[in-house]
């Protein structure tokens, strides 16, 4: 199975993802985690993303393609993968059609979940992430054990720079301007599944395995 997972941010794509990479045996593929790890360990492309991700932007298309096409020619994206967080303009997608017809393998589907701006913004302002191990954690849905404090290990939970009210609505600015015209496009092509993102995180999976498989 190869698919793509996209949609605003906020919307719940890490959580489903992690399930659908579980249920097909499959990489799930986090741009997002991959560009923090290079931006925490300073390498050339975290350097060239990190002013854009602060200011809650994307990072330049030929960072994210370099980035992916690495990924995916490694040898456990040869039984599939989901992409999480990429292609996130039209440029990025036409890129991933190319390094796709190079590995000489084809898209299964491209799931869209969509959900209101207000529940979206609350999300992604009360959420908290540990500073150690990267448990997410939520202040109001799902709070820790003790406030502040990571129930896995004991780590300092942290907002994310690009969490913050100014900046949450920066993102889902760009996401409107730059991202959401993808859904045309790959609908163009067949491969869109519509999924509303508000019906609670098993509704949504299973309704996701049931567009997937149909």
């Amino acid at each position: 199975m190869r698919i793509i997972l996209t949609g605003p941010p906020g919307v719940g794509k890490g959580t489903q993802a992690v399930k659908l990479a579980e249920r097909y045996d499959i990489p799930h593929i986090s741009t997002g985690d991959m560009l923090r790890q290079a931006v925490k360990d300073a390498t050339p492309a975290g350097l060239a993303a990190k002013t854009y991700m602060d200011g809650g932007g994307l990072a330049p298309d030929e960072v994210m393609i370099a980035i992916v096409a690495d990924r995916l020619a490694r040898p456990d994206c040869t039984r599939g993968f989901l992409l999480d967080g990429f292609p996130r303009t039209i440029a990025q997608a036409e890129a991933l059609a190319g390094i796709l017809d190079g590995l000489g393998v084809k898209l299964n589907g491209v799931v869209d979940i969509d959900a209101p701006d207000d529940l979206l913004v609350g999300r992604l302002t009360g959420r908290r992430v540990c500073g150690e191990c990267a448990a997410t954690y939520h202040i109001a849905t799902m709070p820790p054990t003790r406030a502040g404090i990571c129930d896995k290990c004991g780590g300092e939970l942290r907002q994310r720079d690009d969490d913050s009210a100014a900046t949450v609505e920066t993102r889902l600015s760009v996401y409107k301007e730059q991202t959401r015209p993808l859904s045309e496009y790959y609908r163009r092509l067949g491969l869109l599944r519509d999924i509303q993102g508000d019906k609670g995180l098993e509704n949504v999976f299973r309704e996701i395995c049931a567009a997937l498989e149909s």
